[in-house]
């Protein structure tokens, strides 16, 4: 039985005083997607993320997934901060907006389990639910339009009117009958921003990303060694990159950070590389544990850390490449390497 008007707003009403920015409903039917992701799997754009290819046809229809679901309930946090000064006399890299705030997949999965009890409630206790925050098999951004949140740009990264670029999304499988939202539509026009502000032309072409040139896979998906090719147009990002959402002329309407706002970790914005250098494990866990960096892992940290020290670091920088160059595994020591000649370089010149 479908849910009433009245239901479904309570529903909304009730998720959002949970703590979600957003709140919109879809029907659980297949994407419309499907096609295009095959194609971008088969190019190879997706690089070594190969759980994308794995689960590429779960991510086509949802029924895979839960075949008694009815309703899919997208949600949104707001993760817009403000941009962090240059830490006055220490070299820093930095980090995207996301990562800033304590892991997001937690705080949007407490949330979530709280709303199903909620759907349980308003439907029905026979109501069942399964819930996605970024790892699921889900095409989540096509969700997201479905759902009303806002529409996918010409960098493949969804836009809303009210938060522009800065929403984390989640999703909620339902069995329940909830009237959809109307789907949201395009608003780019005739505007490329977003393609010309990308420092490695990862946006080919409208709506379409190499994720092999994306400064964020490279720094946070590659396993190993970072293209010698991209790692100058890597400036000072150590973890991750905002270019293409930053510029997008929709944020002029975007509100900050609200309740995800207690969350954020003001010592994430920029990171000292040399203390990222000098790092231990320990040390590394006491200072990431529950937040995105984390998952990286202190190695792949160092090799991202190395890269910028090479494109911003100074002579002063240079006895610490060199004891990493000679006392790490090789993915780190070659890019130190690659870091100390970069700087000798530029000294030179």
């Amino acid at each position: 039985m479908i849910l009433d008007a009245g239901i479904k707003e309570r529903i909304r009403s009730r998720a959002l005083a949970l703590g979600f920015d957003a709140v919109g409903f879809a029907p659980a039917s297949s994407s419309g997607q499907g096609a295009y992701l095959q194609q971008w799997l088969e190019m190879g754009r997706h690089g070594e993320m190969q759980w994308m290819a794995r689960n590429a046809e779960k991510r086509k229809a949802v029924a895979g997934l839960m075949p008694e679901a009815h309703s899919i309930v997208v949600v949104g946090i707001n993760c817009n901060a403000a941009e962090p000064p240059e830490n006055a006399g220490t070299v820093s890299g930095l980090v995207a907006r996301y990562a800033r705030f304590e892991d997001y997949h937690r705080v949007i999965e407490n949330k979530l389990k709280q709303l199903s009890q909620i759907l349980r409630e308003e439907a029905g206790e026979t109501t069942v639910s399964r819930w996605y925050v970024d790892t699921g098999p889900v095409l989540e951004r096509d969700l997201a339009r479905r759902a009303g949140l806002g529409w996918q740009g010409k960098s493949t990264v969804l836009i809303s009117r009210e938060f522009g670029t800065w929403l984390l999304l989640g999703e909620l499988l339902t069995s329940a009958e909830i009237p959809p939202d109307e789907p949201a539509k395009n608003h780019c026009g005739q505007c490329t921003r977003c393609m010309d502000a990308c420092p490695t032309n990862a946006i080919i072409g409208e709506y379409q990303l190499d994720a092999r040139r994306c400064i964020a896979y490279l720094t946070i998906e590659l396993k190993g060694a970072i293209p010698t090719e991209f790692r100058r147009a890597i400036g000072d990002r150590v973890f991750g990159c905002d270019d293409c959402l930053a510029v997008c002329p929709w944020n002029r309407f975007a509100k900050a950070a609200s309740s995800f706002r207690q969350n954020q970790r003001q010592d994430l914005s920029r990171l000292g590389l040399i203390e990222i250098m000098g790092m231990g494990e320990e040390a590394f866990l006491e200072k990431f544990a529950r937040t995105p960096v984390k998952r990286l892992g202190l190695r792949r940290l160092k090799r991202n850390a190395a890269v910028v020290l090479g494109n911003v670091g100074g002579a002063r920088d240079l006895e610490i490449l060199k004891k990493v160059a000679g006392e790490c595994d090789e993915l780190v020591a070659e890019h130190a390497r690659w870091a100390i000649a970069e700087i000798k370089a530029r000294s030179a010149s």
